[in-house]
């Protein structure tokens, strides 16, 4: 298969994957096999720029919009993350932002695994919560979020934190793993499908026509981030300092450090803990502390030059391959697939996985 073939074969199936992570709340491959697709097809959009669709993936941000729910716009563009998925590919990131921000400090966060939401405080009021969508238009889903019970529906004034005329606040709703347990195991009694994981669990439970059923959902919020606001900050930290003098649920887990070191124990310290904590986590968000250094290093169509997220590595179970089955895609491919023995691998139960055609199977020798 050339080069134009298997672009135009990444950006299909990513696609189709994409749609079914982000509206249909039903992904059918693992993130790590998703992240394995998505990387493959930006190393050959690199080798090939010509060959790169105007409408590539790889330029986007999330993954579209439900059709039961208003789409409204963000007052700022809500950007989505790089990911790095080893040493050498963190580094070489690194390298690349002290050659323009020197005296970078780095602030790291969890990176939680769950659904991106944009929360838009009026004279302190809570008026709009939306879902990323495509970063510059999110489905309003603020019904459903007033229903989350450490949201704050007014925000407080504080000493450190005086309430602002309009504020954008970014964050991650998320299903906490124990109460996922528990409600798994009551759909599983009850006879209907159960989440394959808490991120769907958030995602699904979230996107309900019914406010009432999301409100029956024990969903958590943190939040992490600031779009539109006249509110101005010299380094991210005190923007996270100012949430939570708002009464906005901030993590105790970011911190701020000064070496690359720090960092990679940082990275290493909540790569044991991972499921020990009361989310799931998929890796690490790494951002430069300092506004103006942000400024300065920008952005790229679709992601911060200042932040990046490094993503543990998958892990590894065996299972029972029960059956080989295809699937024709929309464009008459047909992609094999596997039906397995049901496996938990990260937090998610896993059935099915796509498998390589005779002709990929050729051209990876």
């Amino acid at each position: 298969m050339n080069p134009r073939q298997r672009i135009s074969q990444l950006t299909e199936e990513i696609r189709d994957h994409i749609f079914k992570y982000h509206v249909l709340d039903n992904p059918s491959i693992t993130d790590a096999q998703f992240d394995a697709l998505m990387k493959e097809l930006i190393e050959l959009e690199k080798a090939h720029p010509e060959l790169r669709q105007s409408d590539s993936p790889t330029l986007g941000i999330g993954g579209g919009f439900a059709t039961t729910f208003e789409q409204v716009d963000h007052l700022e563009k809500m950007m989505s993350l790089d990911n790095e998925f080893d040493h050498d590919e963190l580094n070489t990131w690194f390298d690349r932002v002290e050659k323009d921000a020197p005296n970078a400090n780095w602030l790291c966060e969890l990176k939680i695994d769950g659904l991106a939401i944009n929360l838009r405080y009026e004279k302190g009021i809570l008026t709009k919560a939306l879902t990323r969508g495509n970063g510059t238009t999110g489905e309003d889903v603020t019904l459903n979020v007033k229903t989350i019970k450490d949201l704050p529906h007014q925000l407080k004034e504080s000493k450190s934190a005086k309430v602002p005329d309009l504020i954008e606040v970014r964050g991650e709703v998320y299903f906490p793993i124990a109460a996922f347990i528990k409600l798994n195991k009551s759909l599983e009694e009850s006879g209907k499908p159960t989440f394959a994981n808490p991120r769907n669990a958030a995602a699904g439970s979230l996107r309900q026509k019914d406010p009432r059923v999301t409100a029956s959902r024990p969903l958590s919020v943190l939040v992490h981030g600031i779009g539109a606001t006249a509110v101005q900050f010299e380094h991210q930290s005190e923007a996270y300092q100012f949430l939570k003098g708002l009464g906005l649920p901030t993590s105790p887990h970011f911190k701020v450090l000064d070496t690359k070191a720090e960092v990679i124990k940082y990275i290493e310290k909540f790569q044991k803990l991972r499921h020990e904590l009361e989310h799931e986590i998929d890796g690490v968000v790494i951002k430069v502390d300092q506004i103006d250094l942000q400024r300065k290093l920008g952005v790229t169509s679709r992601a911060p030059k200042w932040a990046i997220a490094f993503k543990y590595p998958p892990e590894e179970v065996v299972t029972k391959l029960l059956d080989i089955k295809v699937s024709v895609g929309r464009t008459g491919r047909v992609t094999p697939f596997a039906v397995m023995e049901p496996v938990v691998v990260a937090g998610s139960t896993v059935t099915h996985a796509t498998l390589h055609n005779s002709q990929e199977v050729e051209r990876k020798g």
